[in-house]
């Protein structure tokens, strides 16, 4: 990465010259990431849209990607700069490794992101901002951590649960009615299906569950053992039982008064 940014810096993300166009540009766009942390770790999710303006771009676009062992990306923003984001965290983290002979911190890894992020910020001014939502298992502390990010590149830590992008809103509502401290993985994976759910129903650019397509949301999960992506049986089984459930109560789950 040095040597590209002392030779060619206009190869890396976020360091090329602004674009002379009058406006945003119009690109595909990523929608609604959300995470869940549970006793043994963190789930990170993301659903399957991508919208250009009010056109569905993509159905199937994939948004959550490991960035190394322990960790993982869920995108939102600008498709494209996003993706190249995430390749080039990925190998700067798998670089380091090599080099160092261990993993950077979790910590380190957050940190790392958010100067990614505030070297895209030129372009983000343009309306092509990358705003992922980052999440893994912190060995030092021997538990789930999810980050999130503004289009500075500014990092806080989330507990508990986080969502990022235009349907944020909408899951976080309902993450805060679902979520408990003594999730199992599954439940926590049921949970972040059911706040896309809950996202998709309000917000146009955020895809649900597509049965009829086979199409899922992306469920991964982070634990002491590593990176885990849900597989599509399992995702199509959990998304299922949110869909029946929907049928007698279309507004999802209902908390208690009191």
């Amino acid at each position: 990465m040095d040597f590209l940014g002392e030779h060619s810096p206009e190869l890396l993300p976020g360091r090329r010259q602004p674009l002379p166009v009058q406006g945003a540009v119009e690109a595909p766009h990523g929608t609604t990431i959300v995470a869940a942390s549970f006793p043994g770790g963190v789930v990170l999710a993301g659903d399957r849209r991508a919208t250009m303006g009010n056109v569905i771009a993509q159905r199937d676009i994939e948004k959550v990607f490991p960035a190394d062992e322990y960790s993982a990306v869920g995108i939102a923003g600008t498709a494209g700069l996003a993706v190249e984001m995430v390749k080039l965290f990925q190998l700067e983290l798998e670089h380091f490794e090599k080099v160092e002979g261990a993993q950077l911190s979790l910590e380190g890894k957050a940190n790392r992101l958010s100067t990614m992020i505030r070297s895209n910020l030129g372009m983000a001014m343009q309306g092509l901002a990358v705003v992922p939502l980052f999440a893994g298992w912190d060995m030092d502390r021997a538990k789930g951590r999810i980050f999130s990010y503004d289009v500075t590149g500014g990092r806080s830590e989330e507990h508990g649960f986080a969502a990022t992008g235009s349907g944020s809103l909408f899951a976080r509502g309902a993450l805060k009615k679902l979520y408990r401290d003594d999730l199992t993985e599954n439940q926590a994976a049921t949970a972040v299906v059911q706040a896309l759910y809950d996202a998709a129903d309000d917000d146009s650019a955020t895809g649900g569950p597509d049965l009829a397509r086979r199409i899922y949301p992306i469920v991964t999960v982070i634990t002491e053992e590593g990176f885990k992506r849900f597989t599509e049986a399992e995702v199509s089984e959990i998304a299922r039982a949110v869909h029946e459930r929907r049928m007698d109560e279309p507004d999802g789950p209902r908390a208690a008064l009191l």
